[in-house]
């Protein structure tokens, strides 16, 4: 199953097995609550976790379901948690190159202080990054700012207008030339 898996049908799979551990007897309108979507896409991912051999259900009371997950189910979970954590590693390892290659071109023109615009893991990424560079951050308008957009990060310094082509934009290319 995990081959034939989107990274999104891998993640939901993952927190549906995680969900039928701490719960088996949960149903699919908590499941559904839970993940923020439809029942009916819980409904898909279960008939399939089930068609694979990975959970097996059986009838508790007249209405109630209660869902197993079988030995296989359970080495499956084990393997998309391993992927689920080499997959956050290799986006911190990205962020935090991107971040210190930034804070090289902000030392380069002479700043020590930086303005992260955004917030979210990446931003904390940045920060923690900052610190470990020794650059201060501030809240300065007119120092240099680095933005975020997703994980590609942008460093603006203050003699430069935000829409100048020539502000450096750090979006490393993986394999086969994809954005990293």
């Amino acid at each position: 199953m995990e081959a034939e898996l989107s990274s999104e049908e891998t993640t939901r799979a993952l927190d549906l097995l995680n969900q039928i551990e701490a719960n088996p007897d949960i149903s699919q309108a908590s499941m559904a609550d839970e993940l923020g979507v439809a029942v009916g896409t819980i409904n898909w991912y279960i008939k399939r976790l089930v068609s694979k051999g990975y959970v097996k259900v059986k009838r508790a009371q007249r209405k109630k379901l209660r869902y197993i997950i079988t030995p296989e189910g359970i080495a499956l979970r084990a393997s998309l948690t391993v992927d689920y954590i080499r997959t956050s590693f290799d986006l911190y390892r990205r962020v935090r190159e991107r971040a210190v290659k930034c804070l090289e071109e902000l030392r380069f023109n002479g700043y020590t202080h930086v303005r992260i615009e955004g917030d979210g893991e990446v931003a904390e990424i940045i920060r923690l990054t900052c610190i470990e560079q020794g650059v201060a951050l501030t809240n300065e308008e007119k120092m240099p700012v680095i933005t975020i957009q997703g994980i590609k990060l942008a460093l603006f310094l203050p003699n430069e207008e935000a829409t100048n082509p020539s502000s450096t934009i750090i979006d490393n290319r993986g394999e086969n030339g994809k954005s990293a």
